[in-house]
């Protein structure tokens, strides 16, 4: 997951994440792919040897990205101003622990970066509720 060249396979992702993170890849994968239909091209991004790649979601500007590290699967979402007044208005459907991790992100100028692990079915739901947020769902 760390060597230039052509971006992994399927295979090497699930060996990488191991069986449950990837259980959790797909089912974010299917999400989009479901809900999103014909919205977004997943492109592979090389971030150089310390970073490894990553699968960005994008159409004008990011929906998200998914970050396989080793034995873990965490998705980054960026929020910009209005979003972040739209995830307040669901904030009370979160788990406290995306609340919790949510305040914690640090705020840039152009938006707020919150990098979840995820590595439980509610934390799965909460990034579906995340994600809506970003991007009303055609379906």
């Amino acid at each position: 997951m760390t060597k230039p060249g052509s971006p992994p396979t399927n295979s090497e992702v699930a060996e990488w994440l191991g069986g449950e993170a990837f259980e959790y890849w797909k089912r974010l994968a299917n999400f989009i792919d479901r809900h999103y239909p014909g919205v977004f091209t997943p492109e592979w991004l090389f971030g150089g040897r310390k970073h490894g790649w990553s699968l960005r979601y994008k159409k004008s500007k990011s929906f998200c990205t998914f970050v396989p590290e080793k034995n873990r699967f965490a998705l980054l979402i960026v929020f910009g101003a209005a979003e972040r007044e739209k995830v307040e208005s669901i904030r009370d459907s979160l788990s406290a622990e995306i609340r919790k991790q949510y305040d914690a992100a640090h705020t840039y100028h152009y938006g707020k970066w919150l990098l979840i692990t995820v590595d439980s079915g509610t934390v799965a739901a909460d990034v579906q509720l995340l994600l809506a947020v970003k991007r009303k769902p055609k379906v």
